[in-house]
């Protein structure tokens, strides 16, 4: 079969043309006729270069990294040149006048213009970028105290400097301007100027994405303009316009990411200022993107499932923003990226080191190959748990039996307590290493420490970790540095910190398919709990306070004597344990006979001098009146209210179950990649902070390179081969699916 494409006309057409459409249509229409030849004048633009597109996709989809020759018989549809001479067409023209008309079809947003003249390679001029941000993010006519409307303002809250460098600068010399051309004066501008100027501005855009996002800025080779575009359209808003520069540029995937993220904090800012139709546009914009992502991924997976799930470690650089799709979804609990099968399958090949991805066929695998056994995140999980179940069983032994120095004397009880020390030595150690990261592998994260630290406090179960480790050390102290006969308080403090140790332990059932979204909704019904408290402790007090001031009239000792004897205590005491449907009705009504037993006192001077001696309540018929009115409101609306909360958690977090599950899978998986059990990381310690074997700049990597050099840049030449296939595959299915058939 042969194909004659002979029309090439170079007319400017100003509305979108579906290329994606016409180069599928081709290429399928060519497929099926087996031997095809596609005859066609091979200029540099217009229809030839539209064919010479739809032929490289179709090379890079069927035959991937591998080159064929023409003559190879795989090979069954050819690309033939027939042309005799290249037709400029007023090329030269079009290199004059293109960046001027792409600079004001994008002030314009006329988004088939721009369209049109990036297809006719038409580039943005760098120098053009202060002018499309001042006339268009800029708020021109807004004053310093009312510009809150716009989304300079907004940007203005994130980083001072960086605005002023992105709209102020332009900005003033426009005004200068201006004064020129009033005073008849002619305007002259500096080349090098204006260049310094978009060079800044440029960097300022970057500089506001790392700081709205929590990055550190790193630097990127990347030349082309069209990041900078995209990155003007999100800051502008431009959901058609932002589209079309996702589609052109490089690191589909990672760049979308970044785009949803970007819009998702900066709709979070808007709605701060109470902005909320800006807020619902910008985080309509997000979705699109994240959707977008989707849709790549979806595609990616169904077409070469190999380099789908080895695309979410794909390192880059972005707008000075250095991390892969995976490591960055999950920083920004991108939760549907997380949960994505691609996702999904990488996590798997991490958990269980590229073995058998089966509990029965991995334990097999331990006497075949032993060093990715153990080397492997699952088996250092389970060994971790082990050693952490022992502890709590030694820990359990010696705070029933030994803490008292009668017991202590049995050897066996020291064995115990040092166990316990070193134990939680060893996993304070990893605890903050995973809190700052300083021995994980390049690429994880590239936070500063700082926002790190605020991520790392942001899981419940961290936190729980740190209330442990705060309540052993304390303990610690208390035996050794605060020594009594009966070692009550050691004891105390021992006792709480081995409770918060079991509720540690709950952590092992996180992974478990079934009993983690369990645990899940154990989670998120806490914080309905804390809200309900917040609103229950000053009713509380309220009602305590009238209680006590009737009562007990005219109390002068509230804070007098030891802590324990405090009136704080009984102010709250009877209105709480009343939320439970303890009344306590007979001391309410103050009838309880208890100054016959000795138990309390009406004489003033007996109940002010000995804290410990309770005075006895007066009758007051207004504190049961308060009490039934309190019992109502508290009995039965608030419980029934903090009731519904948590049937609305239960239900909300049931129906995300599996998303929300796969996305703290993922924290447990990356947690053990590096993680050595404790107290056995301890022997290796010093090796791993002197070494730093996880990181690509380390001793021992630097050995292997000097020892093994042409085997390491054969593999650096594999791996950047195949991040070039995918960044070539995803551009391919990415417009693919811009333009479905």
């Amino acid at each position: 079969m042969v194909f004659s494409v002979i029309g090439n006309s170079d007319s400017f057409v100003p509305r979108p043309w579906p290329t994606t459409l016409f180069q599928t249509a081709l290429i399928e229409a060519a497929k099926s006729g087996g031997e095809t030849w596609i005859l066609f004048r091979k200029n540099d633009e217009g229809l030839s270069n539209v064919i010479r597109n739809a032929y490289q996709h179709y090379e890079a989809m069927e035959f991937g990294k591998k080159q064929k020759d023409i003559g190879d018989p795989d090979r069954h549809i050819k690309l033939i040149n027939i042309a005799g001479n290249e037709l400029l067409q007023e090329s030269k023209r079009l290199e004059e006048c293109g960046p001027i008309l792409l600079l004001e079809a994008l002030k314009a947003n006329r988004c088939d213009y721009v369209r049109v003249l990036l297809a006719k390679g038409v580039s943005f001029r760098k120098v053009d970028l202060p002018e499309l941000y001042g006339q268009t993010v800029s708020c021109q006519d807004c004053k310093e105290k009312d510009d809150y409307l716009h989304m300079e303002w907004i940007l203005n809250q994130i980083q001072k400097e960086q605005t002023k460098n992105l709209f102020k600068k332009y900005r003033k010399m426009t005004e200068k301007k201006e004064k020129a051309e009033e005073k008849g004066e002619q305007w002259i501008e500096n080349v090098d100027k204006m260049q310094k100027l978009s060079k800044s501005v440029a960097e300022a855009a970057k500089e506001l994405c790392c700081r709205i996002l929590k990055y550190e800025k790193k630097e990127s080779t990347e030349t082309s303009t069209i990041s900078d575009i995209l990155l003007w359209a999100i800051y502008a808003n431009r959901k058609e316009l932002a589209e079309i520069c996702w589609l052109r540029c490089g690191n589909h995937l990672l760049t979308g990411l970044l785009c949803s993220a970007i819009l998702k904090k900066l709709s979070k800012k808007a709605s701060n200022v109470k902005e909320q139709l800006l807020s619902n546009d910008l985080e309509q914009h997000s979705k699109m993107f994240e959707q977008r992502c989707i849709a790549l991924m979806d595609s990616m997976y169904n077409e070469n499932t190999k380099h789908a799930i080895e695309m979410m470690d794909d390192e880059a650089v972005v707008w000075g923003i250095h991390s892969s799709p995976l490591t960055f979804a999950y920083e920004n609990f991108m939760y549907d990226i997380v949960a994505h099968t691609c996702s999904q399958k990488n996590m798997n090949k991490q958990w269980y080191n590229n073995l058998a991805p089966d509990l029965k066929p991995f334990f097999l695998s331990a006497f075949k190959e032993k060093r990715k056994f153990i080397t492997a995140p699952l088996t250092k999980y389970l060994f971790n748990y082990m050693m952490f179940f022992i502890m709590l069983v030694m820990y359990s032994a010696f705070v029933l039996t030994s803490i008292s120095t009668r017991y202590y004397v049995q050897d066996i009880a020291r064995v115990f307590e040092y166990y316990v020390y070193f134990w939680g030595a060893g996993d304070f150690i990893e605890e903050l290493i995973s809190c700052f990261g300083c021995l994980e592998a390049q690429g994880r994260s590239h936070r500063s420490y700082y926002s790190r630290m605020k991520r790392y406090l942001y899981d419940f179960w961290n936190v729980v970790d740190l209330l442990s480790y705060i309540l052993l050390i304390a303990a610690l102290f208390v035996r050794h540095f605060y020594i009594d006969e009966t070692f009550t308080i050691a004891r105390r403090m021992f006792a709480l910190s081995l409770l918060v140790m079991y509720l540690r332990f709950l952590e092992v059932f996180l992974i478990h398919r079934k009993l983690g979204p369990t645990l899940i909704m154990i989670k998120e019904m806490l914080k309905d709990l804390l809200g309900f408290l917040s609103i229950a402790v000053f009713l509380v007090l309220g009602v305590g306070i009238y209680y006590h001031a009737n009562l007990w009239p005219d109390h002068q000792s509230i804070w007098s004597g030891d802590w324990t004897n405090w009136r704080i205590w009984t102010i709250i005491y009877y209105p709480y344990w009343q939320l439970y449907g303890e009344l306590n009705l007979d001391y309410l009504d103050g009838s309880k006979p208890d100054f016959e037993e000795d138990k309390c006192t009406n004489i003033t001077s007996e109940w002010e001098s000995d804290t410990s001696k309770e005075r006895c309540p007066q009758e007051d018929w207004t504190v049961q009146a308060v009490a039934a009115f309190y019992l109502l409101f508290s009995n039965l609306l608030l419980v029934n209210l903090v009731i519904a909360m948590f049937s609305y958690t239960f239900e909300r977090v049931q129906e995300n179950s599996e998303k929300l599950w796969r996305f703290e899978r993922y924290t447990v998986i990356n947690d053990y990649d590096w993680r050595i059990p404790s107290p056995i990381n301890l022997v290796f310690l010093p090796y791993r902070f002197l070494c730093c074997p996880a990181k690509e700049n380390c001793c021992l990597h630097k050995c292997q390179t000097r020892y093994n050099k042409k085997k390491t840049e054969m593999k650096k030449e594999k791996k950047s081969n195949d991040m070039a296939f995918r960044r070539n595959l995803q551009k391919i299915i990415a417009l693919r699916n811009h333009n479905k058939i």
